[in-house]
């Protein structure tokens, strides 16, 4: 039944919860604006309840317990090591819950009201939420579009129980014996180390020529390497052509070489990319455009065609990264608010938990080049690294891509331990203008793995100390 639908009025409102969402919400509260959160699912969307956070929780345990495996040579002999994926269930929701309650916690304190529900967007100036047999009209002043994006399904492949997205990749009762994975992207090379480190034997195929396509083809060596030692096999250039069901088995069907394959595993993980959820939604009753990729078209505030109604996140172009909506709608809620924010995306950082992590910020050696810049890169091995040697991870580098002329910072490339955390020094390094010289001249702590961006400066500046 459909309850009375007189329009009720509000100030700002966001559609979405998730991390550019709830981070929108919030700045807004905070600069003085009446904020209403309309969500469909879950207070902090798909990154914190079935994403980013609860895939790197089980890629930290996983982490751990091949350490714990594998630490004889430290001395240290395991001899009880036992694997309760349960529990590891159980942990991996824990993180999940303290998040997401945070983020409640947070709506409470900045008094942003919640409702609950499906939006529709009926004009510039308001909409319905549907939830189960009700709808309400509402209006609002200023509208932020926060709604995320879901996975690709392709052909011949459908999510049903052997057939698993990331959602289903990370709620496995256990670990698989085999697990493939349908593209080698960011998020099936995450989850492939992560399975591969709990002790399942993992098969990537991927469709281009390398995994890991968006990074450079020496950093994606190491990790092709670390993966081998755990015995995941890799399968490039290779199309993925269907999959078949059974109650506990798949297999699928895959060409690579101008040869058919089958490969039979417990589950097949697809992910081969994200489309915008932008559809059905009702953006053509307010006028908002959208780009040939079904992207909403945004200014540097955020702000679609329509002036009263921003865009943020996966639903706009630009990379489909948690920390890139988180931004996007601090902006936009400063644009709101009358401010003159803009976006800059001069330095994004973008990272892959894999067992051996991979950072990448600013531009590569080949995108300087491609835009005309005369470029320089200097490099330093973790090999090299005191702190890295005693941590017994020595695998990967630091690289810097600097100006020729002035050694002005512009790039910066990282593989190798705690790349997640060091790629943030040179992010901010390129954003104000730094060069190899600062980088030289600011004490790093010893011993660290930081030293090696230390180092690397001292290696472009000619004076290679440490190696």
């Amino acid at each position: 039944m459909v309850v009375g639908d007189f329009a009720i009025d509000l100030d700002t409102v966001v559609i979405g919860s998730g991390p550019g969402g709830y981070v929108a919400a919030i700045h807004a509260a905070e600069l003085g604006q009446k904020v209403t959160v309309i969500e469909n699912k879950f207070i902090g969307g798909v990154c914190l309840n079935v994403g980013c956070i609860p895939s790197k929780a089980l890629v930290e345990a996983a982490h751990h317990y091949q350490s714990a495996m594998n630490s004889q040579k430290m001395g240290l002999e395991v001899t009880a090591a036992k694997l309760d994926f349960d529990q590891t269930q159980i942990w991996k929701q824990s993180v999940v819950n303290k998040l997401t309650g945070g983020v409640a916690s947070l709506f409470k304190k900045h008094h942003i009201d919640v409702i609950w529900g499906t939006a529709y967007i009926r004009d510039a100036h308001s909409l319905r939420v549907i939830k189960d047999d009700n709808a309400q009209t509402y209006t609002f002043k200023n509208l932020i579009i926060a709604t995320g994006s879901h996975p690709v399904e392709i052909p011949n492949f459908k999510y049903e129980d052997r057939v698993i997205d990331s959602t289903g990749a990370l709620d496995l009762k256990k670990v698989p014996e085999h697990l493939i994975v349908v593209g080698g992207g960011y998020i099936g090379c995450e989850l492939a180390s992560a399975y591969a480190n709990l002790g399942a034997h993992v098969s990537i195929i991927e469709g281009t020529n390398q995994i890991l396509s968006n990074y450079e083809a020496d950093m994606v060596r190491i990790i092709e390497k670390h993966f081998s030692s755990q015995g995941v096999d890799i399968y490039t250039n290779a199309l993925a052509k269907k999959a078949e069901q059974t109650a506990d088995k798949v297999t699928i069907t895959f060409e690579v070489d101008g040869k058919e394959k089958e490969l039979v595993g417990d589950y097949c993980l697809v992910s081969v990319g994200r489309r915008p959820n932008t559809k059905n939604m009702g953006l053509e009753h307010a006028g908002v455009e959208l780009d040939d990729h079904g992207l909403i078209k945004v200014d540097n505030q955020g702000r679609t065609t329509v002036p009263n109604i921003y865009a943020i996140g996966d639903v706009v172009p630009g990379f489909a990264l948690a920390h890139k909506a988180e931004y996007e709608g601090k902006v936009a809620a400063e644009a709101i608010a009358g401010k003159k924010a803009t976006v800059d995306y001069h330095a994004m950082p973008a990272v892959c938990y894999t067992d051996i992590p991979l950072a990448t910020t600013g531009l590569t050696m080949q995108e300087a080049k491609d835009q005309g810049l005369e470029v320089e890169q200097a490099q330093f091995p973790f090999t090299a690294n005191g702190r890295a040697i005693s941590m017994d991870a020595v695998d990967g580098f630091v690289r810097l891509i600097y100006l020729k002329e002035n050694n002005i910072l512009v790039g910066a490339q990282i593989v190798g331990e705690d790349a997640s955390d060091l790629i943030s020094e040179l992010t901010l390094a390129i954003e104000s203008g730094n060069t190899i010289d600062d980088l030289s001249l600011t004490i790093h702590p010893h011993p660290s793995l930081s030293e090696a961006i230390w180092d690397a400066a001292d290696v472009g500046l000619g004076f290679p100390t440490n190696i």
